[in-house]
């Protein structure tokens, strides 16, 4: 039996794969991580692996002369797009595959999302493979000063929130974009509330406001996030 394979594509060392890659190597599958701090190449396409998974990152979607791997990763992203190779893209990895698509990103238009909050499903999502029968109330890791302002002409949109409007959608069979981090834990809040301890204050946030959250509701995050990248898991 051939045992599949899942490229993760991470942008920087601190915005690892966490939850998603725990529940991948639970269901006996390769991971194989790429990307500048990896020290691995990112390919431009996705011979080879069964699904692949784009994470976050401080830059924006096209924000080549920050990141030169960008324009290989939306290249990357393509052609998931085109074979049908399964994709999830968290924060960024969401931004890109947006603007692959066809759609545009920008600055948060009620300024930076930062800390657990509030998600609120589209009734499409009902009949989402991921995003389906998820309990009430929901709610994720936000951190992000872009976000989508259109969807691809081609896409659903599936989850919303008060300060963002499109936090998940799906691109035509097999691709997901989720704004908020499933990923993360806990320890992923205390980790980017250290780096990002001035950007933290100007947005009028103390590290403790996003901490303490995560803590207290990290074994509920963990349940349900869990089972969403479980079913992404399961189209691989």
């Amino acid at each position: 039996m051939t045992v599949k394979r899942i490229l993760v594509v991470e942008h920087e060392a601190n915005a690892g794969v966490g939850l998603v890659g725990e529940r991948i190597l639970a269901a006996g599958i390769d991971l194989v991580r790429v990307g500048p701090d990896a020290g691995a190449p990112i390919p431009g396409r996705a011979d080879g692996f069964d699904g692949v998974v784009v994470l976050g990152g401080t830059t924006g979607p096209t924000d080549d002369e920050r990141a030169a791997w960008l324009p290989r990763v939306r290249e990357l992203i393509a052609d998931c797009l085109q074979s049908e190779v399964p994709l999830l893209g968290i924060c960024l990895g969401a931004q890109m595959l947006a603007v692959v698509a066809g759609g545009t990103v920008g600055r948060a238009r009620r300024g930076a999302e930062i800390g657990l909050s509030g998600l609120e499903l589209t009734d499409s999502a009902a009949a989402d493979s991921l995003l389906h029968d998820l309990p009430s109330p929901l709610r994720a890791l936000q951190w992000h000063s872009l976000e989508v302002h259109d969807l691809p002409a081609n896409s659903v949109s599936l989850c919303t929130s008060d300060r963002c409007p499109n936090q998940a959608f799906r691109v035509g069979p097999a691709a997901w974009g989720l704004q908020f981090h499933l990923e993360a834990s806990a320890a992923t809040a205390e980790a980017w509330a250290e780096s990002d301890s001035d950007d933290l204050r100007a947005a009028g946030y103390l590290p403790e406001h996003v901490i303490d959250p995560m803590r207290e509701n990290e074994d509920d995050l963990r349940r349900v996030w869990s089972e969403v990248a479980d079913r992404w898991i399961g189209l691989v």
